[in-house]
């Protein structure tokens, strides 16, 4: 059945509508970060009046924004890595073998994602700090610690979702992978994993995200050398200045990474998204 034309225009409208709601503040952004800090405190201009590439040079030299960036990238990165690859061990136990308290466990790491995360700011606070004086394994004030804090955010939904996508592919192949000499281990390598890529993508882009952008725990865990983009950034507010156009500069290059990585890796994160929703 056809739909009635109103209904095609309405679309239009509301589309039209959440693009321009998202793209004013994006142009906001890139036009504050265009203009001379003078500018940018006055009078609001929608078109600049003076354009000027100063303060994306600028934003090095205000705060050590090289060495917040390598953190971020340390950090997420290494969050990432140790994600999927838990994540991937943990969601082929649960999607292909039957074990005692297989379901609790499923559901058990799912319900983790019920209780805020300034729940566990104190808690693990405590205990990085007391494994420090006990062992004298630095975890406070370190990227591991860091490390380690994201690793339980990201972890439990990656083997949530990625036990999802495995019971999408058949268990055929892991058994023709068996029938000719492997292991399963050498099944999951050599079977199951290339064809989870897209599931491992979506869960490695949730990982990377939920390390790149976090604030809260960042901001408490870290010292001035550890420090992560998302608190470093604050740091253009000072006692007597507020540097707004070196802020949109650096967001803007903070946003890079994300964004690039998002464009070139969509398909497989949509593909990844949509399997692994639905068993």
């Amino acid at each position: 059945m056809r739909e009635p034309r109103w209904v095609g225009w309405a679309r239009r409208l509301v589309l039209g509508f959440l693009m321009l709601f998202t793209a004013l503040p994006l142009y906001a952004m890139v036009t504050s970060a265009l203009k001379p800090l003078g500018d940018v405190q006055g009078d609001w201009h929608w078109i600049p009046t003076t354009v000027t590439l100063r303060p994306f040079a600028d934003i090095w030299t205000t705060i050590p924004l090289g060495r917040y960036f390598l953190n971020s990238l340390i950090v997420s990165g290494a969050a990432t890595a140790l994600s999927v690859t838990i994540a991937i061990f943990a969601a082929y136990a649960i999607s292909r073998f039957r074990f005692p308290g297989r379901r609790v466990f499923a559901v058990t790491v799912l319900s983790t994602q019920m209780f805020p995360g300034i729940l566990f700011l104190l808690p693990l606070f405590l205990i990085f700090v007391n494994l420090g004086n006990a062992t004298g394994v630095a975890l406070y004030g370190s990227r591991l610690g860091l490390v380690l804090t994201y690793l339980t955010f990201s972890l439990p939904f990656a083997i949530w979702m990625l036990a999802g996508y495995l019971d999408s592919i058949p268990r055929e192949l892991d058994e023709a992978a068996l029938v000719d000499g492997n292991g399963p281990l050498g099944a999951l390598l050599r079977v199951v994993v290339p064809a989870a890529r897209p599931g491992i993508v979506a869960v490695a882009i949730y990982a990377f995200m939920t390390a790149w952008g976090e604030v809260l725990f960042a901001s408490v865990m870290t010292d001035s050398g550890t420090r992560t983009l998302a608190v470093g950034l604050q740091e253009y507010s000072t006692e007597v200045q507020v540097y707004w156009n070196q802020v949109m500069a650096a967001s803007l290059i903070v946003s890079v990474p994300v964004v690039a990585g998002f464009l070139l890796l969509q398909r497989f994160l949509v593909a990844g998204l949509t399997a692994g929703a639905v068993k």
